[in-house]
């Protein structure tokens, strides 16, 4: 975390993650892309983050949990089904390398509306708040040393890559704070339901 964190004593930390998963056989191609990485550069992050799409990361006390899953799953009713396009790959200098997302607008507008409706439910206090990825992208490798950024970057900068899935419904991970595996914490499906039926839902 970006600055330390004053708890509440006897009250939990945990780090969360909301995230749109790839289908299985396409989260194993890009395993398969991680451990060529991992086995060229000696980079340990890049088999240790798992292959999905971020979208917000924070961190909150977990007694705040039930009213952040209502209030994800109200917003997971009203929106769509996402086609998301994967295309070759790309990098932020000079310690991350990833995979392309082409189709960014819908998964803009969905980090969006999570920004503005559950943003309150994200923020810790005024020092730790919620980091929403605008930038929409599959990680490879990061926290890279500068000699794994740049001789990996000239080999995957010439490399194709190409692939496409349905999000239809996006997942929240969390981990106590200080602990390396997160588990899932609930999944929820984009239903494309109509306005007044979800605004219908915040009141039950």
């Amino acid at each position: 975390m970006k600055n330390s964190i004053n708890a509440i004593p006897g009250y939990k930390i945990y780090e969360y993650l909301l995230v749109l998963n790839p289908h299985e056989e396409l989260r194993n191609k890009i395993i398969e892309v991680k451990k060529h990485f991992t086995d060229k550069y000696k980079s340990a992050t890049a088999v240790h983050s798992k292959p999905h799409l971020p979208l917000a990361n924070f961190v909150q006390y977990g007694m705040v949990e039930e009213r952040l899953l209502n209030r994800l799953n109200t917003i997971a009713m009203g929106y769509h089904p996402i086609k998301i396009e994967l295309k070759d790959y790309g990098s932020f200098p000079s310690h991350t390398i990833y995979i392309n997302i082409t189709s960014k607008v819908p998964i803009q507008d969905l980090v969006r509306q999570i920004r503005t409706e559950a943003q309150h439910l994200m923020k810790l206090n005024k020092d730790n708040k919620a980091h929403f990825m605008m930038e929409p992208h599959i990680t490879i490798a990061r926290k890279l040393q500068p000699w794994q950024y740049e001789k990996g970057w000239l080999e995957y900068s010439n490399k194709n890559f190409s692939s496409r899935f349905i999000a239809d419904a996006m997942l929240l991970l969390k981990r106590p704070i200080g602990e390396l595996k997160y588990q899932i914490v609930q999944q929820f499906e984009f239903q494309n339901l109509p306005v007044t039926t979800v605004q219908g839902a915040l009141f039950t």
